[in-house]
């Protein structure tokens, strides 16, 4: 579990994070979302030590990073995988070679050992038999996949995934999150997930930050977001009209109104907006 306890960051003058705090459960895809600039990727440099907050704490299952030594910190850092944005991953080298470089790096096994552990995460991420390949030989989905392979060689506690999904097409994406997802339950990581994927959200978004102007706005689920009233979100969660017809649908199946899709095109044609206000709403 990371606990994020009213945190306050600034760059010069410039306010970007102001009070925010959240709890980032084990053993679930914690996502972190919001628009360009609202503070999101700060937050997360932030939790794992890249930038200093300028107030407030974070907290490893106890262990409070911001006032950590050094030395305290790497071994932190040891227990945390990182899966890159672009994947990151280095195009001289090859997929084993990728996958190993955390163990070179931080472990003084033999090289028996390390290969072993490298086949272990290629055969989890079903890429068994890319080892002598490159990079550029790889499609997007699996540079992804590479790059979560390499993100849990070392066993971490702690997994933080900035944009998995980004270039990839919707199919591609979908089994990316279903991985990311697969993995976080099945060896209990602490996932915290920056992501602009409306289609994350609502399938793997089990603790859910949103953050509007460098606040938190609102937390919940993906079955919350839902039946959400706050006006911000509603606007960058369901900003098209195709969105906002799935919302509407998707509270109609929730509320048990909505069987099938007969019942549910006969009820929109109907005016089933209608249906979804509560006994509060039509009083007003």
């Amino acid at each position: 579990m990371i606990e994020i306890k009213n945190v306050y960051k600034s760059f010069d003058d410039k306010e970007i994070l102001s009070d925010i705090s959240a709890v980032m459960e084990t053993g679930m895809t914690n996502l972190i979302i919001g628009t360009s600039g609202s503070g999101k990727t700060v937050l997360q440099k932030c939790m794992v030590g890249l930038f200093e907050v300028d107030k407030g704490d974070i907290i490893f299952d106890g262990k409070n990073l911001t006032n950590m030594a050094q030395e305290d910190r790497k071994e932190l850092r040891q227990q945390i995988g990182m899966l890159f944005q672009g994947s990151a991953l280095f195009d001289s080298m090859t997929v084993e070679q990728n996958i190993k470089f955390p163990l070179d790096m931080f472990t003084k096994w033999n090289h028996q050992k390390k290969i072993e552990r490298v086949n272990d995460v290629l055969e989890r991420v079903e890429l068994t038999g890319t080892n002598k390949k490159h990079p550029a030989e790889l499609s997007g989905g699996m540079k992804k996949r590479v790059g979560i392979a390499r993100a849990i060689v070392l066993h971490p506690k702690y997994l933080f995934c900035d944009e998995p999904n980004s270039g990839l097409d919707p199919q591609t994406s979908m089994v990316i999150d279903k991985l990311i997802h697969e993995i976080t339950k099945e060896y209990n990581i602490t996932t915290v997930i920056n992501t602009h994927d409306m289609n994350s959200v609502m399938e793997i978004g089990e603790n859910i930050l949103y953050l509007y102007g460098g606040k938190k706005e609102w937390e919940g689920s993906s079955k919350d977001i839902i039946f959400n009233k706050n006006q911000q979100l509603n606007q960058f969660i369901f900003a098209s009209e195709f969105l906002r017809d799935a919302k509407d649908m998707r509270m109609l199946e929730e509320k048990g109104i909505v069987d099938n899709d007969r019942n549910m095109e006969k009820i929109m044609r109907e005016g089933g907006a209608n249906l979804l206000m509560n006994d509060d709403d039509k009083s007003e």
